[in-house]
C-alpha cells in the first residue's frame, strides 16, 4: 500500500512536466524596438514640423527679404509698400520685454517653487500646486486688461521714483520727465517696456514655477536626511543639497518662460503703443515686440506687407530656436558637471 506521497510523485510523472505561461512576446526584445522605434519616430516628427515651419516662413518672407536684404536687420521704420521696412526697433523691445520679464519673474518663481516643495503645509501644498497651475491657464488677453486698466496707473509713481534717484543710469533715464506735472508723468511713463515686461512676468512665472517646483520635489532624500544629520538647518540642506541638484531645472524653466516672454503677442500688444524707433529707456514709452507688430499689421497688410510680416515671424522663430539651443546647451553642462563631481 502506497502512501499518499508517493501517489501524488506517481500522478506527477503520468501527467509530465509543469506547463510553463507562453510568453507574451516570442522575442524579449521586441517590446524594447518597439519603443525605440516609436521614440524615434517622434521626435523625427517634431523635428519635421519644425523644419516645415521654417521654410514655409521662409518662402512667404522671400520677396520682402530678397528686397530689404540685410537692412531688415537694421531698419527702424515700418513702410513695406514704401519700401522702407525693418525690425530693428521692435527687436530691441522684444528682448528689453523679455528680459524684464525674465528678472521678474525668476525671483517669483524660486521662491514659490522653494515655498511649495519645501516650507508649505502638507495641508494646503495640493491647493498651492493646483493655483499655480490655474494661474498658467489663464489667458494673456486678461493680464493684459489688468496691466492696462490698473497696473499702468497705478506703477507710475514707482517709475517716477526709479528715474529720479537712479537716473543717472541711462537705462533708468526718461526723457521729458517734469517731476511737478503729474500729467506729463502720466503720459510719459505710461505703456513703458517695464509696465509690459512685469505683465509678462506674471503670464510667465507660474510656468517657470511648476517646472522648478516638480525638480525641487525630486531631490534625493538620502542626501537631504544626511545634510539634516550633520547639523544643517533647513535652509542650509536646501542650499547644499536642493538648489544644486535642480540647477538644471531652473535653467530649463527660465529659459522656457524666456522663450515665451519672446513671443508673448496680446498682452504687450494691450499694453504698448507701437513706436518704431530704438527705444532703450524701459521707464517711458517704449518700443513694441516681434509679435506684437504682427498682430498689430496683418490685417490691413498687403501682399508685400504680408511677405515682410512672415519676414518679422522668420526672424522671431530663429530668435527662440537659439533661445531653446542655448537652453539645452546650459542644461546639458550642469548634468555633466554635477554628475563628473
Amino acid at each position: 500500500m502506497t502512501t499518499r506521497t508517493e501517489a501524488d510523485t506517481e500522478a506527477g510523472e503520468r501527467a509530465g512536466p509543469p506547463e510553463v505561461p507562453r510568453r507574451l512576446y516570442a522575442d524579449p526584445g521586441l517590446p524594447d524596438r518597439v519603443f525605440r522605434g516609436v521614440a524615434r519616430s517622434g521626435g523625427g516628427l517634431v523635428l519635421a514640423v519644425m523644419l516645415l515651419v521654417g521654410g514655409f516662413l521662409l518662402y512667404r518672407a522671400w520677396q520682402a527679404l530678397s528686397k530689404a536684404g540685410w537692412s531688415f536687420l537694421t531698419t527702424e521704420t515700418w513702410e513695406p509698400d514704401a519700401g522702407r521696412f525693418g525690425i530693428a526697433a521692435v527687436i530691441v523691445g522684444t528682448v528689453l520685454i523679455a528680459l524684464v520679464a525674465i528678472m521678474v519673474a525668476v525671483p517669483l518663481a524660486v521662491g514659490g517653487a522653494l515655498y511649495i516643495s519645501e516650507y508649505a503645509p502638507a495641508r494646503i501644498r495640493q491647493t498651492l500646486i493646483s493655483v499655480v497651475d490655474l494661474m498658467a491657464a489663464v489667458p494673456s488677453v486678461v493680464y493684459g486688461l489688468w496691466g492696462l486698466f490698473f497696473f499702468t496707473s497705478h506703477v507710475a509713481g514707482t517709475a517716477r521714483w526709479i528715474s529720479t534717484y537712479f537716473g543717472w543710469i541711462p537705462v533708468f533715464s526718461v526723457q521729458g520727465a517734469d517731476p511737478d506735472d503729474p500729467l506729463v508723468n502720466a503720459t510719459v511713463y505710461a505703456s513703458s517696456t517695464l509696465i509690459a515686461g512685469m505683465v509678462v512676468a506674471l503670464m510667465v512665472a507660474p510656468i517657470v514655477c511648476s517646472v522648478m517646483r516638480e525638480v525641487f520635489s525630486q531631490a534625493p532624500v538620502g542626501e537631504r536626511e544626511g545634510a539634516y544629520a550633520l547639523g544643517a538647518t533647513r535652509w542650509g540642506m536646501i542650499r547644499s543639497v536642493v538648489l544644486p541638484f535642480g540647477k538644471g531645472g531652473m535653467i530649463g524653466g527660465t529659459m522656457l518662460g524666456l522663450g515665451r516672454a519672446l513671443g508673448e503677442t496680446i498682452g504687450v500688444y494691450l499694453v504698448i503703443s507701437p513706436i518704431f524707433a530704438v527705444q532703450w529707456h524701459v521707464l517711458q514709452s517704449g518700443t513694441s515686440s516681434i509679435s506684437s507688430l504682427i498682430a498689430l499689421r496683418y490685417g490691413e497688410a498687403s501682399e508685400f506687407g504680408m511677405s515682410a510680416l512672415m519676414a518679422a515671424g522668420l526672424a522671431l522663430f530663429l530668435m527662440t530656436l537659439v533661445v531653446n539651443f542655448a537652453a539645452s546647451s546650459i542644461v546639458a553642462r550642469s548634468r555633466s558637471g554635477a554628475s563628473s563631481e
